[in-house]
């Protein structure tokens, strides 16, 4: 039986793409074990899936100051001899690595130890870890075409983002009911990311008036974001967080307002949802949505409102535009060739093992 150890966390995006693999790798034979941290998100994802998951010690590397950079040394070395442990113990025939800091120690471990490693690139820009870790792989997979000039031109693979395949799956009628949606009016999905915009919500929230006259709205608006004073009005259903109903929500959605991490558009692109992508800002990271969103409007799939312009008044204009115009978007996200993203990498899985 051929073993692979998936690795990646500190976020969700670096881990659903993993678990989009499952499947296949499962239908494959393949016996998988994870690695991650101790008690990152990771751990409460992976676990539902009955892979065995195995902790290491993980510490962060800092570009400013912070008095865990004189601590978080000694966690990664410890993440780094846990790491050869296990490599050493589980002889894995190939390593999937899918980014943040903890998959750093697993990609160094795999190359000490001669096992061939794939890492998925999910932004425009390697980050930080991902670039610590280039050098020990054989293959490196990415969303953007813009990506594989900032890799090495024998590793670099446009792929596309693994999707999980159940969100393909959805039924219009189950979330209409869910949402107690009454009219067949068109729908809006508003996803403000896991931990919710605070800008996002607040401009749709402030044309909630003009848009209820045309649309029904699903919001997604984060934990505690919930506006209770909104509660019962007609249309608008509104969810701190959504998990098993997300596909027939998105089934249901005509067109998406939503953050531009790069999982969350490669869903959108997946599905054929045009959309509107407000990207986080340049202020508060390191501006990697901000060119997520211009290469998907470039592209032809996205239409992109910086955060700065983003009002009332801005966010009704380019809705009513994406709506008008959404079966462009569709019809060039239709003819995109990042559609087998699973097929393409496993088979890059399966060559490395031979």
């Amino acid at each position: 039986m051929k073993r692979i150890i998936l690795t990646g966390g500190g976020t969700a995006g670096h881990v659903t793409p993993n678990i989009a693999l499952l499947p296949k790798l499962r239908e494959l034979g393949y016996d998988v074990q994870y690695i991650g941290s101790y008690n990152g998100i990771e751990k409460e994802l992976i676990e539902p899936f009955g892979v065995p998951y195995h902790g290491i010690s993980s510490g962060k590397l800092r570009r400013y100051f912070d008095l865990k950079n004189f601590t978080d040394p000694f966690r990664v070395l410890k993440g780094f001899s846990e790491a050869k442990k296990l490599v050493r113990e589980l002889k894995p025939d190939v390593i999937f690595s899918k980014g943040g800091f903890v998959s750093v120690p697993v990609v160094l471990a795999g190359k000490r130890y001669k096992v061939p490693t794939i890492i998925h690139e999910s932004d425009m820009t390697p980050g930080l870890a991902n670039k610590l870790s280039i050098p020990s792989a054989t293959k490196v997979c990415c969303n953007f075409p813009e990506t594989l000039g900032n890799l090495p031109k024998e590793k670099a693979i446009l792929t596309g983002s693994p999707i999980r395949q159940e969100l393909l799956t959805g039924k219009p009628s189950a979330a209409k009911a869910f949402c107690g949606f009454t009219t067949d009016k068109p729908v809006i999905l508003v996803i403000g990311g896991s931990l919710g915009s605070v800008v996002v919500n607040t401009a749709v929230r402030e044309a909630l008036p003009t848009l209820l006259e045309t649309f029904n709205i699903v919001h997604l608006c984060g934990r505690g974001k919930l506006d209770e004073s909104l509660k019962n009005l007609d249309g608008y259903a509104q969810f701190e967080y959504i998990k098993n109903e997300l596909r027939d929500i998105f089934a249901l959605s005509d067109i998406v307002i939503s953050r531009a991490g790069a999982n969350a558009i490669c869903e959108l692109l997946a599905l054929h949802k045009p959309n509107l992508l407000i990207p986080l800002s340049a202020n508060a990271s390191r501006g990697d949505q901000i060119l997520n969103a211009n290469s998907f409007a470039k592209q032809g799939f996205s239409l992109v409102l910086e955060e700065e312009q983003l009002n009332k008044d801005t966010l009704l204009e380019q809705v009513q535009r994406l709506y008008d115009e959404r079966d462009t978007f569709i019809r060039a996200m239709d003819a995109s060739s990042q559609h087998n993203s699973i097929d393409t990498i496993v088979n890059l899985i399966e060559e490395a093992c031979h």
